[in-house]
């Protein structure tokens, strides 16, 4: 694997093996983790242990993590494990315990390597492996028992990565641990994975699950994923920001360094063809001592302009590293822009989600309405067929009556028949004229049971609408229920948002703030590693400034910088250097260097 990164990230990652080999596992963390990430949005499913992009995952989180291990002593020989860093988390956070504990209660794990990769399977399920590790990154004081000083959890590579897992939140893994062989798998990392352009290898299966979710429900989690993705390429964006910077300032240093070096060699030159000329008139005699100084400043103008040309290669390098990093900070920006697109048509989506959910509540209302109206129709359709009702009995009472005066009728029928012969016909109209209201009576009663039997057929009718108006007044109130519940999930996503922006703020402000310090130890680390070259007394006769030449009453002095030797008056200025925090004495050019980089550096 490390033959392979070389190639790839060039000389600069030459200086320090551990810190190519952090930059080689930041790198394979975000393909893995990014890869990850777009395979499982493309499948539309819960993942499960047999899926080849989460496997791989795995594998690159435990070589992150075993990076820097301390090697222990036991009874069999020396080991590696991943086990006492993880161990740890459930002492800075109470919640992990009980990971730990399932993970000390599975019967078939035997080795410590087997019980790591257990408790990041199930800190995955959990959806809390950034928040534990993140945690545990913070107390570099309990790690450095476990890893090397350069190791990737105690450097800004271990942050990043912390900070990339937190896109994981969006997938919901279902694996099997207990059924699974941890102790002896062999974690070996598949590069042909990342070498393909796509992974549409896994979209196919499952696009048409995708489909049958709620319309709602899947804008909302996939604005989720698209803020998570935004976030991490903001992270990117940053980094790409400050390793440009840092090399923009490398750029300058080069170039004051070349400029310091071209004004020494051109200064050397002149003293030294000065000398050769003065030392040719006066001295004739010494021809041979003078040929051999002229011979060891031309070697030194040779070493001089081999330095220059080296540098100028160096420049080139830098010149060229910038180019390719500008490029790749236009690719990042050209990929936030479309990402900015697509969330702009989520929120166009959500817009319109919500505007459906204003025309539901709309419909509610107007549906309320609707059933009030029914409800005083009802209501006033009842108080109808009450009155009929009292209608048909005082109609069938009447009829009674009738029934009575009939029987009555036909017994003073007989009666007067027998009595009174000669009112027969009389009381025989009377008879017909009774026989016909009965009649008219009867028909009066049908026409009254018909539209008693329509009213009764209206009612049920309303009654079923008034049903029908109930259920969907239910469905109405549970459309509330849901649009209240996205309203507060939507109002969660939010605060969970801006909580990680002010941590990333809080991130890249510490960021900033360690690699101002690392460039000030670069700096002291180079005064002491001998940066300066040390003149000896007896080879200065001259002030390197005003070429005065040296006596009784003007002494000699040395520049604590650059190590030339100065009169007095050319070099009395006293300022603390990064390998001398008390001030020292320094020449005039020096003042000026030193004075101009602290102004340019104010922090």
């Amino acid at each position: 694997m490390k033959q392979v990164f070389v190639c790839v990230f060039g000389p600069a990652a030459l200086r320090d093996p551990m810190a190519m080999e952090r930059a080689n596992l930041l790198n394979m963390a975000k393909l893995s983790i990014k890869g990850l990430i777009e395979s499982a949005l493309s499948f539309g499913r819960t993942l499960d242990s047999d899926y080849p992009p989460l496997q791989q995952f795995f594998v690159v989180m435990e070589h992150c993590l075993k990076h820097g291990l301390r090697v222990k002593k036991s009874f069999l020989g020396f080991n590696k494990s991943l086990w006492g860093p993880l161990e740890l988390v459930e002492k800075l956070c109470p919640e992990a315990a009980e990971i730990s504990a399932s993970v000390r209660d599975l019967p078939g794990l035997k080795t410590p390597l087997g019980r790591a990769r257990a408790w990041l399977r199930l800190a995955l399920m959990q959806k809390r492996l950034a928040d534990y590790l993140r945690l545990l990154i913070t107390r570099k004081d309990l790690l450095s028992d476990f890893y090397e000083n350069s190791a990737l959890m105690l450097e800004e590579e271990g942050a990043v990565i912390v900070g990339l897992l937190v896109g994981l939140n969006v997938i919901d893994a279902n694996l099997c641990v207990k059924g699974e062989d941890l102790d002896s798998q062999v974690g070996v990392i598949d590069f042909s994975m990342y070498l393909k352009n796509d992974i549409d290898d896994y979209r196919s299966e499952e696009r048409n699950n995708i489909c049958s979710l709620g319309v709602s429900v899947a804008i909302v989690k996939l604005f989720l994923v698209i803020s998570e993705i935004f976030l991490l390429s903001c992270v990117q964006l940053a980094i790409a920001k400050n390793n440009i910077i840092k090399l923009q300032e490398e750029n300058q240093q080069l170039r004051s360094e070349n400029s310091l070096i071209l004004l020494k060699a051109q200064q050397q030159l002149e003293v030294t063809q000065g000398d050769v000329s003065v030392e040719r008139d006066t001295y004739k005699q010494s021809r041979q001592g003078l040929d051999e100084m002229y011979n060891e400043a031309q070697r030194q103008l040779k070493e001089e302009c081999q330095l220059r040309q080296d540098v100028e290669n160096e420049l080139v390098v830098q010149v060229s590293m910038k180019q390719e990093m500008e490029l790749a900070m236009k690719l990042l920006e050209k990929d936030i822009h479309e990402k900015q697109d697509t969330l702009i048509g989520l929120r166009h989506q959500l817009d319109e989600v919500k505007a459906i959910n204003v025309e539901m509540y709309q419909k509610m209302q107007s549906s309320d309405d609707e059933m009030k109206k029914k409800n005083n129709m009802i209501s006033r359709l009842e108080e109808k067929t009450n009155q009929i009702t009292a209608t048909m009995k005082q109609l069938e009472q009447r009829l009674q009556e009738a029934e009575r005066h009939r029987t009555s009728a036909e017994e003073g029928t007989r009666r007067f028949k027998l009595d009174f012969a000669n009112k027969a016909d009389s009381l025989q109209r009377q008879i017909e004229n009774r026989e016909r209201q009965l009649q008219q009576l009867e028909t009066d009663l049908k026409i009254e049971r018909e539209w008693r039997q329509t009213l009764q057929n209206d009612l049920d009718r309303e009654r079923d609408t008034v049903s029908q108006l109930s259920t969907e007044a239910l469905q109405i109130n549970g459309l509330k229920k849901e649009f209240h519940r996205l309203q507060d999930e939507n109002i969660q996503l939010k605060t969970i948002c801006e909580d990680q922006e002010q941590a990333l703020e809080e991130l890249g402000s510490k960021l900033s703030e360690s690699k101002m310090k690392i460039e000030d130890i670069k700096e002291a680390n180079k005064a002491l590693q001998g940066g300066q070259v040390w003149l000896k007394d007896k080879e200065a006769s001259h002030c390197k400034l005003c070429e005065k030449e040296f006596s009784i009453s003007r002494r000699k002095h040395h520049c604590r910088n650059c190590g030339e030797i100065f009169c007095n008056s050319c070099s009395d200025n006293e300022l603390p250097l990064p390998a001398s925090p008390k001030p020292v004495r320094v020449c005039d050019t020096c003042h000026a260097l030193l004075l101009q980089r602290c102004s340019s550096n104010p922090t």
